[in-house]
């Protein structure tokens, strides 16, 4: 039987198109929206034209709003209005900044990129236009597409928020080498749906097409709401010949992909280092704990594996690393189970002492691969603190001889400390986001280098016919993972050699391949879908990431240099990297200019007084969030080098304040409200009533924290009070009530009414036709509760309260005309204007994939 190679192409490309609307429903209607993808034997150009026009009497606001893998690089923006169109230009960052200064001084606003999770981030603009105006947005992305445990998917996550007239998603895939798996799924199809999908694909090409009708975007015929909120998903895998991978040229550039496989496995010789330091302490030492138990069983038997964990002290499982055997691992399990957080962080010992035993390990197999997996959320406060001694020593002390990862859990973390480290020593580094899924996140990973099957692979090419040539030295190949290697040939060259040497578990391998040029060129001719220069364009965006990357690493001139050069490629393929920005211009009238920055995962830091990445509006002058993207002053540089160093000496330990005392998303309308009362004022709030839902909630803050600690939920019918505290949760029914645990799972139902409280975690109300009510139980910094409420377009206008007035009475005010900060706007509740501002917080909402959240902050008086 023919064997088949599950390619893991992960495009994710999340589409929102919002739209504000103010007098009436869909004023601001959007008439087309099509998404144009072009996969091209890895290379995949994505283009999105949202067409929107103003059927109100009035100017509106009208938002667009794509969420793109933060792999990618824009490469093209336009808006037009009216005809006139007003492109992006791309432009070296610290003259991007000069000219959104100048603009900033005649009272202009930012537009931003910002990080939105963990494997996007988010294209924000948006435009004032006149009635009966049209505006025509067009985005273009390109990213080549990395193959992950042996999967090739390309996701599309579409939410048009309305119905659209003419929706449309085309996926055109072109792959050389053959298709031989193809499907598509989506977690918003329906029957109905289903008819609106075709699929056309040969041996080498495929093209699907998504095109439903209005009537099929609906959700029932009598509702004017679509279906179409949710993943659109390609996944597809190619068939693999040559033991030697395969090679594709296009006009003089060359792209080399290397993938063997059925090769047997190398021994591993692993070490975890996890911290268990007290800002581990609750749900991530837990969420550490279950990944590890399912880790161990992933173990393979010629596997040896140890585990050294670390607060102030450094705590070693075993003397010396044991093999994977039932009992070792059984041993293992029960050390994991007592795993309990508290103490300071001492990164530089606990690493240090996992490379001491990696070197003084005995009886290892001749032929295998080490590594050490650090785990830590934290930045290092006890030992030695200084980032940068702590990288000087672990380089020393591995001296090529391990490979390093670095994984960082949440956003109290130092990432470019990590990243660094990691990069130094053969490893990567990764952000493990504080969501439910953080046990999966890690699995995950250990899973991506779990099958090391080569080591100290060399891709050789000709070097008198091969300039420009991207990275051709790889320390390890893991299984269902991919080499790529792309360069220049010179014009004279007929035939292209290729000489692969690598070391297996088995012995030392030496592949060749030859390729003819002349016939290669010859696959990419007369294909009309495929753009023509996308090896020369592939080769670009490699060698600008591999740049970026080895700059992460090296010393300071060589630094410049490594920046230099992938700054000039960035601008002569106009990419939007971290080393360039967009500059969108807006009609005059509006005085608006956005500038798009792209963040890297080291801006991704929680902070206490700015947001993540370039998720800010950049102002005039020195505001403290900025990045070090712009040329600093000597004076500045100097300042700023002793904050980094006092920083890097300091724990950035979580506050109760990062979390809002209440968080809700408006009816209808992609913004989310952080909502803060004043508990001196009134400690106990009545929060929200409904008396068509009959349902009141109030809540009582905490004596010393400014959070809840306990919420009173009354439902008119059936009659029936639920209260919840921080120590337990009752229902009463009939003047009789059941006491229901956190230390449980539990569910209680009284007359349709459930209550179902998770373990510890939260507790949830739910009653048929009614608003689900859901709070949240958070431990750390400070035990206290988060309310929520999910169906809230059950809401009916009488909804009241200090919460409940925003699910009917509020509304953002249009505000083109004003000159104000972008991160500030005015809300219009119950008829008072108040002034909102852009914070970021912590989200306690158990089913938030992101965390830090964005939101409106706004303090009231019960």
């Amino acid at each position: 039987m023919e064997e088949r190679t599950l390619l893991a192409l992960m495009v994710f490309s999340s589409l929102v198109v919002l739209a504000e609307t103010i007098a009436q429903k869909h004023a601001i209607e959007i008439y087309s929206l099509h998404v144009d993808c072009k996969v091209t034997s890895r290379f995949a150009h994505t283009v999105i034209t949202s067409k929107i026009v103003n059927r109100a009497n009035a100017s509106r606001e009208a938002t667009f709003e794509v969420e793109l893998p933060k792999t990618a690089f824009i490469t093209n923006f336009s808006m037009s209005i009216d005809g006139k169109v007003y492109p992006g230009i791309i432009k070296e960052k610290a003259s991007a900044q000069k000219e959104y200064d100048t603009a900033v001084s005649r009272g202009q606003s930012a537009g931003l990129i910002k990080i939105t999770g963990r494997k996007l981030e988010q294209f924000h603009v948006s435009v004032s236009i006149a009635a009966a105006s049209k505006v025509t947005f067009e985005l273009t992305y390109e990213e080549l597409l990395k193959r992950q445990l042996g999967k090739f998917e390309l996701l599309i996550k579409v939410r048009p928020k309305q119905l659209v007239k003419h929706f449309q998603i085309d996926v055109h895939i072109f792959e050389p080498q053959g298709i031989h798996f193809l499907e598509t799924d989506s977690t918003f199809m329906t029957n109905e749906l289903t008819e609106a999908l075709t699929k056309v694909q040969n041996e080498t090409k495929a093209h699907i097409l998504f095109k439903p009708t209005v009537d099929q975007q609906k959700i029932n015929p009598e509702l004017d709401e679509t279906l179409l909120n949710g993943d659109f998903v390609v996944r597809y895998d190619v068939k693999r010949g040559a033991t030697a991978g395969d090679i594709q040229i296009v006009n003089g550039y060359f792209v080399h992909y290397f993938a063997p496989r059925e090769m047997p496995v190398f021994p591993k010789n692993v070490i975890f280092v996890i911290d268990r330091s007290g800002s581990m302490a609750g749900r991530k030492i837990e969420q550490t704990r279950d990944a590890l138990l399912k880790i161990l069983q992933d173990l393979r038997p010629e596997d040896h594996f140890s585990f050294i964990t670390f607060n102030s002290k450094v705590v070693e499982w075993k003397s010396s690393l044991l093999q994977a055997t039932a009992e070792n691992v059984a041993s293992a399990a029960g050390f994991v189970q007592a795993l309990s957080a508290s103490g300071g962080t001492d990164i530089n010992r606990a690493l240090l002492t996992a490379v001491n035993v990696l070197d003084t390990a005995e009886r290892l197999p001749e032929r295998s691969v080490s590594m050490i997996i650090l785990l830590t959320d934290g930045q290092p406060t006890s030992g030695e603190s200084n980032v940068e001694v702590i990288q000087e020593n672990i380089q020393k002390a591995v001296n090529g001889k391990y490979a390093l990862f670095c994984l960082g859990f949440g956003f109290d973390v130092s990432y470019k400390f990590l990243e660094k480290m990691a990069l130094s020593n053969g490893g990567i580094a990764r952000r493990i986001y504080e969501n439910a899924d953080a046990a999966l996140q890690l699995q995950g990973f250990y899973q991506e280098v779990a099958t090391p099957i080569l080591m100290k692979i060399e891709m050789q090419y000709p070097e008198n016919a091969v300039e420009g040539l991207t990275k051709n030295n790889f320390k390890l190949f893991f299984e269902g993972s991919e080499i790529i290697v792309s360069g220049k040939i010179s014009n004279e060259l007929d035939l292209l050699p290729v000489e692969i040497k690598a070391q297996s578990h088995a012995s030392d391998l030496t592949l060749k391949e030859e390729a003819n040029v002349k016939e290669k060129e010859q696959v990419f001719q007369n294909q009309s879908y495929i753009f023509g220069n996308f090896i020369e364009r592939l080769w670009a965006y490699l060698t600008i990431q591999q740049l970026l990357e080895k700059s992460i690493s090296a010393q300071e001139e060589d630094q410049k240099t490594l920046e230099a050069q992938a700054l000039e490629l960035s601008l002569r393929y106009s990419f939007v990297t971290p080393l360039t920005s967009m500059v969108v211009t807006k009609p005059a009238a509006q005085q608006q200019t956005e500038l798009a920055n792209k963040p890297t995962e080291a801006d991704n830091e929680k902070r206490s007084s700015f947001p993540v990445g370039d998720a800010y509006r950049l102002r005039s002058g020195s505001p403290p969030g900025r990045r070090r993207s712009e040329p600093q002053s000597g004076s500045n540089k100097k300042l700023l080098s002793v904050v980094a160093r006092l920083r890097d000496k300091m724990r950035a330990q979580p506050l109760a304040d990062e979390y809002p005392q209440l968080l809700l998303q408006l009816p209808k309308q992609n913004e989310i409200i952080c909502l803060n009362t004043d508990g001196k004022v009134q400690p106990s709030v009545h929060l929200l009533s409904d008396p068509e839902q009959g349902l009141t909630v109030t809540g009582k803050l905490g004596d010393r924290i400014n959070h809840f600690v306990q919420f009173e939920i009354t439902y008119v019918n059936p009659p029936a009070r639920i209260h919840v505290s921080t120590d337990e949760i009752v229902l009463s029914h009939n003047n009789g009530s059941t006491r229901l645990p956190w230390t449980e799972s539990a569910t209680s139902t009284v007359q349709g009414l459930k209550v179902s409280v998770e373990k510890e975690r939260s507790v949830t109300a739910s009653l048929s036709d009614t608003v689900t009510v859901k709070i949240s139980f958070v431990k750390f910094p400070d035990y206290f509760l988060g309310l929520y409420f999910l169906n809230t377009d059950r809401f009916s206008d009488k909804v009241s309260g200090v919460l409940g007035q925003f699910y009917s009475k509020a509304q953002f005010e249009n505000n083109s005309n004003i000159n104000q900060r972008a991160d500030e706007r005015l809300l219009s509740v119950s008829g008072a204007e108040h002034k909102v501002t852009r914070q970021y917080k912590k989200d306690y909402r158990l089913e938030s994939s992101n965390d830090p959240v964005s939101c409106w902050s706004i303090d009231v008086t019960p």
